[in-house]
């Protein structure tokens, strides 16, 4: 008997000091396909320690970069169906959920990067957000990826001529394969983790990345030529299930917010300096670059105006034309 109450005391005992215990944080997974040194990775990094400063430590965020919990297409889905809170990831591979999304893809229309983010803090990005609410993704902000430019094994890319015949890496996305179709080459859907191996073996003549991704995925070990042709300007976006979201306090709602705006402006300025920096280092690390001229370019221009009245018929054409007119100004 006097056992059994010992047992019981000890027990009480136990609750008590449990009960006293702090209540442990509320752990939130974000994953990401980018590399870990990528900017918009440490931006993440700096995303969750405001988080945890924000809300005294009772929000954690959990990061998962360089594809940890997989590609971006199964990260899109883990967090479309709520497996994880979110994901950073470029806006290309939200693009068959939500397809609204290619209306910020247009090519040749950003002549630099305060006009794509001009536009898309605007007008067009907020019926962007709107969109994809809609598919069940909160929208925290947009990131920098950057403007696309082309690498390849064959020739400089000096005419319009010379994409000619060119199988090249896209991210899937109908605007991006339906631009170079009209420029002439044979653009292929590949996720980023095959592309290395495929360029390396042939199977690919080049592809096309902001120079930062280049440079960070070493393709100028399996690439000889480089060009200017900032053919799309992309974003990164960091969304979150929106029933997740919703289901925070309003308090830590507005955390996570305040720390997503952020992280973002510390990557936008961030991403800037890598652009740069990079294009320098590929050209060092033995790659030819050749600029487009402005007048290539124009007929670049020309040459894809039916990919943009297609994309008026697919998706409407009042969220184009916001997106032109914003860029136009």
């Amino acid at each position: 008997m006097n056992s059994f109450f010992a047992k019981a005391a000890a027990g009480a005992t136990a609750l008590a000091l449990l009960s006293a215990s702090p209540v442990l944080a509320e752990a939130l997974r974000v994953a990401g396909n980018f590399p870990v040194e990528h900017s918009s990775s440490a931006a993440m990094e700096k995303f969750a320690e405001s988080v945890a400063a924000l809300t005294d430590g009772e929000l954690e965020i959990a990061n998962f970069p360089a594809m940890q919990l997989g590609g971006a297409k199964e990260n899109v889905d883990q967090v479309r169906s709520g497996v994880v809170f979110g994901t950073w990831i470029g806006s290309a591979y939200l693009s068959r959920t939500v397809p609204e999304l290619e209306a910020v893809s247009l090519p040749f229309v950003y002549p630099d990067r305060e006009t794509a983010f001009r536009v898309i803090d605007g007008a067009a990005g907020d019926l962007l957000d709107e969109k994809l609410a809609e598919k069940g993704f909160v929208s925290l902000g947009w990131m920098e990826l950057g403007s696309r430019n082309v690498t390849n094994n064959i020739r400089p890319l000096a005419t319009v001529a010379d994409f000619e015949g060119l199988k090249l890496r896209m991210q899937p996305n109908e605007t991006h394969l339906n631009t170079f179709r009209a420029i002439g080459a044979n653009p292929v859907s590949m996720g980023i983790s095959e592309v290395y191996a495929a360029l390396q073996q042939g199977v690919l003549d080049g592809q096309e990345n902001p120079y930062a991704i280049i440079a960070s995925r070493n393709f100028n070990e399996v690439q000889k030529h480089l060009s200017d042709t900032n053919h799309f300007f992309d974003y990164i976006v960091l969304v979150a299930n929106k029933r997740k979201f919703d289901a925070l306090s309003e308090e830590h709602q507005a955390a996570v917010r305040e720390a997503a705006a952020g992280a973002i402006a510390w990557q936008r300025a961030k991403a800037a300096e890598e652009d740069i920096a990079s294009r320098e280092a590929l050209i060092e690390a033995g790659m030819t670059f050749t600029p487009i001229a402005d007048n290539v370019r124009a007929e670049l221009r020309d040459k894809t105006q039916s990919v943009i009245a297609d994309l008026k018929e697919r998706i409407g054409a009042d969220l184009i034309d916001t997106v032109l007119n914003e860029a136009g100004k």
